[in-house]
């Protein structure tokens, strides 16, 4: 979702009025809380409300000191990472030695058989970060995406930072509460993002220039209600080969068909082989009410998930979709 250049941080955030009300009360009070948990489904605009609240924190207040120029100038900043006050972590994949994010591996043509994870070495960078007083703002904002991926030597290692954060605050962005340890979220403050209604998905998708989206009812079925999933799923359905998608309008109907289907859904990239798991649950279901099929895919997802071998995962599930049909 793209924020519009106007002063107010909170203006391109669609949907969300009770994140919205509950962050800028916090600044107008001056009762900004040492860490928040920003809660709910990817693309329903949690990263927006972190750059909005960032931009606050960082220039002090809810308003523009010096006119909109300076705020967007600050926005600018922050979205591309440079303001000296703010950290933004993303999970990571380990290659070589380096931590690369999602998009650097992509860059780098990394393959991916794992993914990605908020690491010690990136917490204890945050401890670094913090051990020196903020340069130009009036506190230090630390923001860590996908917060859920932690591992555990992590996680334990934030706790002790979000006990003494000192002049900063953090923000951690995390699916649900339960995808985090009771510790981590005993010491934030809850933001509850909602998934929007028709309405609001339009005016955004109309906002960022998306309308075509609105004539594909399965993929906005599959986002159930997240705009941004709409988008990523949309763009992830141009990747997928056409010989894929036409496999899996249906189930198999014999046992060659399948052998030879898993063979090439084994080879796509992890996160591809997930992506089709929602995507041919949605077929099935929407289109051609095969409930059966569900939750074979279902233990399909979660072997994948547990690092299973591909190849067995799609062998044994294509197989037990043929017999649906024998």
């Amino acid at each position: 979702m793209v924020t519009p250049m106007v002063s107010d941080p909170f203006s391109g955030l669609i949907g969300q009025p009770q994140a919205v009300q509950l962050l800028t009360a916090a600044i107008a009070q001056e009762r900004v809380a040492p860490a928040y948990l920003f809660v709910g489904a990817p693309g329903i605009g949690r990263r927006l409300a972190a750059r909005a609240f960032a931009e606050c924190l960082l220039q002090g207040g809810l308003q523009n000191q010096d006119g909109s120029d300076r705020g967007q100038h600050l926005r600018q900043r922050i979205a591309e990472g440079n303001h000296p006050d703010l950290l933004w972590v993303e999970p990571t994949y380990l290659h070589q030695g380096q931590l690369l994010t999602a998009a650097e591996a992509e860059e780098q043509g990394v393959k991916r058989r794992t993914p990605p994870q908020i690491r010690l070495e990136q917490i204890r960078r945050i401890a670094q970060f913090l051990g020196r007083p903020p340069l130009e703002a009036p506190r230090s904002v630390i923001v860590l995406d996908d917060a859920n991926t932690m591992a555990e030597a992590a996680a334990n290692g934030l706790l002790k930072t979000l006990e003494e954060p000192g002049r900063a605050t953090l923000m951690l962005i995390a699916p649900s509460l339960d995808s985090l340890l009771p510790t981590l979220v005993s010491r934030c403050q809850t933001i509850p993002f909602r998934r929007l209604e028709p309405a609001a998905i339009a005016q955004v998708l109309t906002q960022v220039g998306q309308t075509e989206l609105l004539e594909q009812p399965d993929i906005l079925a599959l986002a159930q209600g997240s705009p941004g999933e709409a988008i990523a799923n949309w763009q992830h359905l141009q990747t997928i080969p056409p010989e894929i998608l036409e496999a899996i309008a249906t189930l198999p109907t014999t046992m060659r068909s399948a052998l030879e289907l898993a063979r090439t859904l084994a080879a796509q990239p992890p996160e591809t082989q997930l992506w089709l798991v929602d995507y041919w649950q949605q077929k099935l279901w929407y289109t051609h009410q095969q409930a059966a099929a569900l939750p074979h895919l279902e233990q399909a997802r979660r072997c994948l998930l547990t690092f299973v071998q591909p190849r067995l995962v799609w062998d044994v599930t294509l197989l037990n979709l043929l017999e649906l049909v024998q």
